[in-house]
């Protein structure tokens, strides 16, 4: 028999609004995201654990007010200005949390997009207050900005980020099997991302389908 060759096929990620499944874990935080232009004092923070769909909301966000994405830890020797000069997404802001350069240029960031009247939004884990930024002025300003969160997903969600996930690695699995995983696996998006991913591997591995036999046999692999 021939030998099969086997490609890495990239993952097409789907960041669109319509991709997006609302459940009562992150409704209110969509709704946040989409009436952007009654925010108090026109910022928002944007928080959850990781996976929760908060690069996926803030690229919605993007998208509805032309804003650009920028991580905390390039801020450092960026052009604040011209940041600025629009609507501004900052992501990760707890990991400058000791980056006296990068939180300082978030402060000025932060006081002059919006003194321009531009909205900021800003994305992290946990709560804001919490984030514990050495800079005291920078830690006050975002500790009092409006909070959004998102929770960890419900069982229609757990599922329908599944589907999701797999259809960005263009994969059919058989139909019983994403009710069978959102039922056995750990529940937190991380976790659907590594078992989709090692679902993937697996398949392209032993050139089968992915099957609920297939799935319980990663399950057990991953709890080993």
């Amino acid at each position: 028999m021939p030998k099969q060759l086997h490609f890495d096929l990239p993952v097409r990620t789907a960041l669109g609004r319509d991709d997006f499944m609302v459940s009562p874990g992150n409704a209110v935080a969509v709704s946040l995201i989409e009436s952007w232009a009654n925010w108090p004092g026109g910022k928002l923070v944007l928080t959850g654990p990781p996976g929760a769909g908060k690069t996926h909301l803030t690229h919605v966000w993007a998208k509805l007010t032309g804003a650009r994405i920028v991580s905390a830890g390039d801020l450092a020797g960026a052009d604040i200005p011209d940041l600025a000069s629009a609507a501004i997404a900052v992501e990760d802001v707890p990991q400058i949390a000791d980056d006296t350069e990068a939180m300082t240029a978030l402060f000025h960031l932060h006081n002059l997009a919006l003194a321009n009247g531009h909205a900021l939004l800003m994305t992290g884990r946990g709560a804001p207050t919490h984030w514990g930024l050495g800079l005291p002025d920078l830690q006050s300003r975002v500790g009092g900005t409006p909070a959004a969160i998102l929770e960890l997903p419900d069982d229609a969600l757990l599922a329908a980020v599944l589907a999701k996930l797999f259809a960005d690695r263009q994969l059919k699995p058989r139909m019983d099997v994403i009710p069978y995983l959102a039922l056995h696996m750990e529940r937190s998006f991380d976790a659907a991302r590594r078992m989709v991913a090692a679902l993937d591997a697996e398949s392209l591995s032993a050139q089968k389908p992915l099957t609920r036999v297939m799935a319980a046999k990663v399950l057990g692999r991953a709890a080993e």
